[in-house]
């Protein structure tokens, strides 16, 4: 081999190279870690999922979907209100035929070929059945043992936690170097525990590797129940008039599969709450399930578990599951209580959020059959400080949301206001100016201890539909 010789101009060259490529890295990097979330979703096949797959499919842009696939659950196998292994297959074909609109608003929607290559069917045949390793239980496996990307995946339970499972329990059997690694990328949402594969499989298996794990009871506010879990005033977003107004006529393929009673009221999208939690608003919910937004607010109650938080401080959760069964909103719901304020409040956490969800899903459908210039797009909010800030009790602070613009040249309006359930300030907190874009905020002299304090900065346009968009501020105050 030949010496070479590097000469003070090589080597500077050499150094402006390595310069450049590290650069690059670091620009891949950042790019790489605020990417869209990962999503693999689990399904039964009830009516309400398939109510809330016109949706989920509408916000395919918002994620990298990873896996839809289908699951059992306590309501629907095989033989038990089945809606058929290809249940998918209508939306999916619709989605293809509103796909060449719908990139007109967002290119990075997926290619219908693409959807139709991650669906799978799994774990099915009975309620809990996890003994069979199907299609569905080895896509989960494969993706989660893909260490090309070591992103977080959040993995939704839509009906029963059965294939889930069943994925887990073959990499325990034949990839159990790997369990530390797969646990430390998961994120579960489930909608109730709908099979009891969590509590007699995961939960004793994988527990001590603490994956975060949301389960939710809020979801009832959107059910079939809707019209005893809301607010009266919230009430007109699901009523047949709105709904074949903004979603059900004239929007398309996609919308047109939309099962919504005969009326048009809305029927139910239970599920919904799962990937509502992963659509980036602002709000970054989903830093911690307790910052509350679209999914929903949920505490924690063991060391990876979020559930519903209960007002009454002589509540016990259960030990075991959270479903039907045992969850505080269904069995209140079940007691038929008049005008149940206690309920309400229970279910705020999601109702709060029904009007910018619901015209958020109305632009979605406009999406499907208008272009660019027709249709309304969501504003951009912009800080021009820090997301996270420290203050003195008794000091004043300033916030704005210069730079804020909306992408339709919409004019924009601003409220600002604090979310105390999310931090652990209760008190007030006054914020002078709270309707304009610059706002002063002055924190309280009563603070005498350490204490977070949720500033939200919310932004809404003046396009039909009017859409909404956020930014969070928590401040740290100190005494």
């Amino acid at each position: 081999m030949k010496n070479i010789r590097i000469t003070p101009k090589s080597f500077y060259f050499i150094v402006i190279l390595v310069t450049i490529s590290i650069s690059c890295y670091s620009k891949e990097d950042k790019s790489f870690k605020n990417r869209k979330p990962r999503i693999i979703v689990t399904s039964d096949g009830e009516i309400d999922d398939e109510c809330s797959m016109v949706r989920f499919l509408l916000y395919a842009n918002e994620f990298n979907i990873e896996g839809i696939v289908t699951s059992s659950s306590q309501y629907h196998w095989h033989g038990h209100s089945w809606a058929g292994d290809d249940w998918l297959d209508p939306y999916l074909e619709a989605y293809s035929e509103v796909y060449p609109n719908l990139i007109l608003h967002d290119h990075e929607y997926p290619s219908p070929e693409y959807l139709k290559s991650i669906t799978y069917t799994g774990n099915v045949e009975t309620e809990g059945e996890m003994d069979s390793i199907t299609p569905g239980s080895q896509h989960i496996v494969k993706v989660l043992l893909d260490e090309s990307d070591n992103q977080p995946i959040w993995i939704q339970a839509w009906g029963g936690i059965n294939t889930i499972a069943r994925a887990l329990k073959s990499i325990e059997e034949e990839f159990p170097d790997k369990m530390d690694y797969v646990a430390g990328k998961i994120r579960f949402f489930f909608i109730w525990e709908q099979d009891s594969t969590y509590q007699s499989y995961i939960r004793p298996n994988w527990e001590n590797y603490n994956i975060p794990t949301i389960n939710s009871d809020q979801f009832i506010a959107i059910m079939y129940y809707w019209d005893k879990t809301l607010p009266e005033e919230q009430q007109k977003y699901f009523t047949g008039e709105w709904m074949k107004q903004n979603i059900l006529l004239n929007h398309g393929a996609l919308c047109s599969l939309y099962k919504a009673k005969e009326n048009g009221d809305f029927r139910s999208e239970g599920d919904s709450p799962a990937f509502l939690h992963n659509i980036e608003t602002g709000l970054r919910n989903m830093e911690s399930p307790g910052y509350g937004g679209w999914g929903g607010r949920y505490t924690k109650i063991r060391s990876n578990t979020w559930l519903d938080p209960v007002s009454d401080s002589l509540y016990q959760y259960p030990e075991g599951r959270w479903y039907g069964g045992s969850a505080w909103g269904r069995k209140r719901l079940k007691e038929n209580i008049p005008n149940d304020s206690i309920l309400l409040e229970y279910l705020k956490p999601i109702w709060r959020w029904t009007d910018a969800i619901q015209n958020d899903f109305a632009a979605r459908a406009d999406w499907c059959v208008k272009s660019y210039q027709e249709a309304n797009h969501q504003p951009v909010v912009k800080l021009n400080h820090k997301l996270n800030l420290s203050a003195k009790s008794g000091s004043t602070i300033q916030l704005s949301a210069n730079g804020s613009y909306d992408p339709d040249g919409d004019q924009l309006t601003y409220s600002w206001w604090h979310y105390k359930e999310a931090g652990d300030y209760e008190g007030e907190i006054e914020i002078k100016n709270a309707d304009t874009r610059d706002i002063s905020l002055i924190i309280p002299d009563a603070i005498n201890k350490a204490a977070t304090l949720h500033i939200v900065c919310e932004v809404k346009d003046n396009g039909l539909p009017q859409l909404t968009r956020y930014k969070r501020v928590i401040i740290k105050a100190e005494p």
